[in-house]
């Protein structure tokens, strides 16, 4: 009969009090746990050393070659070797954590458990339980405890089991994973390979989402024939061991990073691809963007702060025949008014006190055969504008404190969330600059006006703070979904950002919830109780018009046609379901 020291993982290494934190992280990332047993010399059990502690030396800038020893967990929750095998099984089903610490007769500790062990001796003792009926629910109630993703195939490579982590983390429905062929169900895992070696495998890191996953492939032979395969699907916590790696590797290369850093200050960071939209109206507004990049007209950016301005410069330069020059930033609302003119000319050798001793390049001539971008445009003093319409006219300027004319070429893209039109009207801004500036204008709207934008952006900042935050976020409840495409975005896409990165940081499980919302934003939307009566039917439906929306660029018409549907039939579900 099966034994429980058959079913725990053993542990081959000794982690004391003295260990330090860099051998911690190696063991961790070696052997993938999330929780080191602590021991004396004699291997008796002093505490453990979890992820938790672990990122809290990484937070606190512990140095790596410090001990472990006040970062150890005291309280140990033992099982001693000798436990009954159906004790197990319980502790295993009602467990909130997916390890625990296995000691001998001596106290000694001699392995760990995890989920998984116990999936994995079900797996092989399978010809020990008395009835196949008793093998499958014993089996399902330890995969869906299981604290990672679990799938089982059969001889014909076709999947019998599956765990609920496993299908959270790829977002996909039970009835298109299970009983269908594992090539075709769940491909990225590529479970059919051991069939073929009839050996274990251990993938590298694969990623979806923005969250890292590892396969461990393993073949179940009896008798020389492999009759099935095991998926071991581990995600959860691996990017804080990665990135503690990554940490490591940019500390000694720490000169060149910041080399690295500011030579991208100095250059366009963003295209086109990465102005993330879905709305017609923005892909217009970039094609028109990408056509005036290859022009060398003064470009003026509008719109509401957060819709992007910035990000449109740095596109429109990256595609301009100016790509190859600088781009240099200039924020005029950030800069003292004293300061400004010495920012944009540059000045001489004792042009004022405390300049420096060989004088300073200003923004115009680090721009030279570039492009120069004026944010917040709108912010600049009546005096400054005189003398940025005289370079613009000119194509040339005097250092501060010098004597002769520097030449310059350099391209101005200009950026404001103020009415000019006003601003001129009341003497605060110059009218000659204006019709300057304002030779060919890109009006960005404010994301409000862009609703399948606010679902899109969703998704694509989801997958990006997953991979900075390290969570493992796959989705976004409905009640918090329709909070946020009810609510005005003032912010903008800035904004949404900002609130993407909050409810990531606070959710405590797989998916976004409203309470997870910042309160602000819950105070301004009204206050709806969720429907419980919504139907699978209507959820279908509703997903099927968001995709049709979407697939066509927002073309109601078309929509309506791809829909199988008349363009009225239309009109009245996008506004059932609050969809523009």
């Amino acid at each position: 009969m099966l034994q429980f020291k058959d079913i725990i993982t053993p542990v081959d290494f000794i982690v004391t009090e003295e260990t330090t934190l860099k051998e911690a992280i190696t063991l961790m990332y070696r052997k993938k746990w999330n929780l080191l047993p602590v021991t004396d010399s004699s291997k008796h059990p002093v505490g453990v050393f979890t992820r938790s502690s672990l990122h809290q030396m990484v937070t606190e800038e512990t140095s790596l070659t410090t001990p472990i020893k006040n970062y150890i967990k005291k309280q140990v929750e033992k099982i001693s070797v000798n436990t009954p095998y159906g004790k197990i099984e319980e502790l295993v089903k009602n467990s909130k954590v997916g390890t625990g610490v296995v000691v001998d007769e001596d106290n000694r500790v001699v392995g760990i458990l995890t989920k998984t062990d116990m999936v994995m001796s079900l797996l092989q003792t399978s010809q020990e339980l008395q009835t196949i009926t008793k093998l499958k629910r014993t089996l399902e109630t330890a995969i869906d405890h299981a604290f990672d993703g679990i799938v089982m195939a059969d001889e014909r490579k076709v999947i019998t089991m599956v765990s609920p982590p496993l299908l959270e983390l790829f977002n996909l429905p039970v009835e298109e994973v299970l009983y269908k062929p594992a090539a075709k169900a769940l491909p990225h895992l590529q479970l059919e390979n051991v069939y073929e070696t009839e050996a274990a495998d251990v993938s590298g890191f694969l990623e979806i989402n923005g969250i890292k996953y590892i396969v461990h492939r393993i073949p179940i032979v009896e008798e020389g024939k492999v009759i099935g395969a095991i998926g071991k699907v581990i995600f959860r916590q691996l990017n804080e061991v990665s990135e503690l790696f990554k940490k490591l590797q940019k500390a000694e290369n720490k000169a060149n990073f910041y080399h690295q850093q500011y030579q991208q200050a100095e250059t366009a960071k963003f295209t086109w691809d990465q102005i993330l939209s879905v709305d017609p109206s923005m892909e217009k507004l970039k094609k028109s963007g990408a056509k005036v990049a290859k022009g060398r007209s003064t470009v003026l950016i509008r719109g509401e702060s957060g819709t992007g301005k910035e990000l449109f410069a740095h596109a429109i330069h990256k595609s301009s025949a100016r790509s190859n020059g600088k781009f240099i930033v200039v924020n005029c609302a950030a800069i003292p008014e004293d300061l400004l003119e010495s920012e944009f000319f540059g000045y001489e050798d004792g042009a004022f006190t405390g300049a420096r001793p060989k004088g300073k390049l200003g923004k115009f001539d680090l721009a030279n055969g570039g492009t120069l971008f004026l944010d917040e445009i709108g912010d600049m003093s009546l005096g400054l504008q005189a003398k940025l319409l005289r370079v613009l006219q000119e194509r040339e300027f005097y250092r501060v404190g010098g004597t002769v004319k520097i030449n310059v070429d350099v391209r101005i893209i200009a950026a404001t969330n103020r009415n000019l039109e006003e601003m001129v009207k009341d003497g605060l801004f110059r009218e000659d600059l204006y019709y300057r500036l304002n030779v060919i204008s890109l009006n960005i709207p404010p994301l409000r006006q862009r609703q399948f934008d606010i679902d899109h952006l969703f998704g694509q900042f989801m997958i990006e703070f997953n991979q900075i935050l390290g969570t493992s976020i796959s989705g976004m409840e409905t009640r918090a979904r329709e909070a946020l495409l009810d609510y005005d975005w003032p912010g903008n896409v800035r904004e949404l950002r900002n609130v993407m990165e909050r409810a990531m940081t606070f959710s405590e499980s797989g998916k976004i919830k409203y309470e997870d919302l910042p309160d602000y934003l819950l105070k301004q939307v009204p206050i709806k109780e969720p429907d419980l009566n919504v139907s699978m039917v209507e959820n279908a439906e509703l997903e099927a018009i968001k995709k049709a929306l979407v697939q066509v660029q927002g073309n109601k018409v078309q929509a309506a046609r791809l829909l199988g549907i008349s363009r009225s039939g239309l009109y009245e579900k996008i506004k059932k379901y609050k969809l523009g």
